[in-house]
């Protein structure tokens, strides 16, 4: 790694789409050069795909909660059943779990507060592993990844 492919990398990250011709002239290469530099960072594990970042306002679902998650039972097939039925949820659109607690960090993007109060009571904490949850609501996203 060195300063052209943290350039090509930034510049990827920021727009995903851009041709290699495209991507060659931001970065101050010829096409060949930056192909065979795109390549070798895929080959290497450094970029692991593509993808589209998708609007969830314009889904309609722009009202994002960060929730918490304690479970009480903590052997493997309570863990593992918790985490497959959360991430099969749609209105889930990150989950990860945590060293100490709480257990989990679930990003949940629905409509209004309303169906977030439906998705809690029917849904969320209703999983039997569930023994503790907290709702975050996001007053103002100042930084995002995605």
């Amino acid at each position: 790694m060195d300063t052209m492919d943290d350039a090509i990398l930034f510049h990827l990250r920021q727009d995903s789409s851009l041709t290699n011709t495209e991507l060659a002239d931001l970065v101050g290469l010829t096409p060949s050069p930056c192909l065979r530099r795109v390549k070798k960072l895929e080959a290497d594990g450094i970029i692991t795909g593509y993808r589209a970042i998708v609007s969830q306002e314009a889904l309609g679902r722009g009202f994002q909660v960060i929730v918490t998650a304690e479970i009480g039972v903590n052997d493997q097939a309570t863990i593992e059943d918790f985490e497959s039925q959360v991430a099969a949820f749609d209105e889930v659109i990150e989950c990860r779990r945590l060293f100490g607690i709480p257990d989990y960090f679930i990003r949940v993007a629905v409509k209004d507060l309303a169906t977030y109060e439906n998705f809690m009571v029917t849904k969320l904490s209703g999983l039997p592993a569930v023994s503790r949850v907290t709702s975050l609501i996001t007053m103002k996203t100042i930084k995002s990844v995605d």
